[in-house]
């Protein structure tokens, strides 16, 4: 069975299952506040090392307490970093693999979109790409058993996106999971700014982000583009630069990270 195996273990987080266990549980351990929704659909989460962001990371993810028996699919999209797609690339590979042990493509969800504008299969896309990989030992932890649907985000568009997402939104045994960075490589007081705009344009539902304020602006537009539709909520987790744990303060890179609810049905 094809096993995309790590790239950034011992790099990004830690490499050995032990000291990996032990990280994330110090970074999940803040209980989730009482005025979380009480059901997330969609979270959007940094994806830098973690001793930048897994802090922030590790908030969001804390907002899953209780569901963990629910949850039983998790669609993952992150921006590609090292080899670009046209569109959304899904993996070859059947597992993706951590120090914590493997996880299953659902092969059910990737039939589902394989077909749909843009999408195609590279496995190159999905090898050496940090922005999914960060977020499966956190997904590993906090949920007990699930499927995973990873999607490298190139040059799609918010409709092609928003099209994949919907042909697997799912009920409460789907989790939705964008991973994005905030601006990059200015000034601290400069990227807190910088950030609060393009935090509010989030919460506005925009669909016009692009790259200089999210590296994952291409993802996060598509997501956008059908919470709006769907009339869900969404509310800020908070935010946070590299300069608040061992950056520099004059070369930062910011984060955020929300979580959306879904409207009833």
């Amino acid at each position: 069975m094809h096993t995309r195996t790590p790239a950034v273990a011992g790099l990004f987080y830690p490499g050995s299952s032990a000291a990996l266990r032990a990280n994330l549980d110090e970074l999940i351990a803040a209980p989730a506040p009482r005025d979380a929704p009480c059901r997330p659909k969609v979270l959007v989460v940094p994806h830098a090392g973690y001793a930048y962001s897994g802090a922030l990371a590790g908030e969001a993810y804390a907002r899953l307490a209780g569901q963990s028996d629910a949850i039983r699919r998790v669609v993952l999209l992150g921006p590609a970093h090292r080899v670009w797609v046209p569109g959304l690339a899904l993996p070859a590979a059947e597992r993706f693999a951590t120090p914590l042990g493997e996880v299953a493509i659902d092969a059910e969800a990737r039939a589902r979109v394989a077909d749909l504008s843009g999408v195609r299969v590279s496995d190159a896309a999905h090898a050496e790409e940090h922005s999914l990989e960060v977020q499966l030992p956190f997904l590993q932890t906090v949920l007990e058993d699930f499927t995973l649907l990873p999607l490298v985000v190139g040059g799609a568009t918010a409709e092609q996106v928003a099209a994949v997402l919907e042909s697997v939104w799912g009920g409460p045994e789907t989790l939705i999971v964008i991973s994005t960075d905030l601006s990059h490589f200015h000034g601290l007081e400069q990227a807190r700014r910088l950030d609060a705009d393009t935090a509010r344009s989030i919460e506005a539902f925009a669909t016009d982000l692009v790259g200089k304020q999210a590296c994952g602006a291409a993802p996060l537009n598509g997501l956008l583009a059908l919470a709006r539709r769907r009339g869900c909520r969404i509310q800020r987790i908070g935010l946070a630069t590299s300069a608040d744990s061992i950056g520099p303060p004059d070369r930062v890179v910011g984060y955020g990270a929300w979580v959306l609810e879904d409207a009833p049905r």
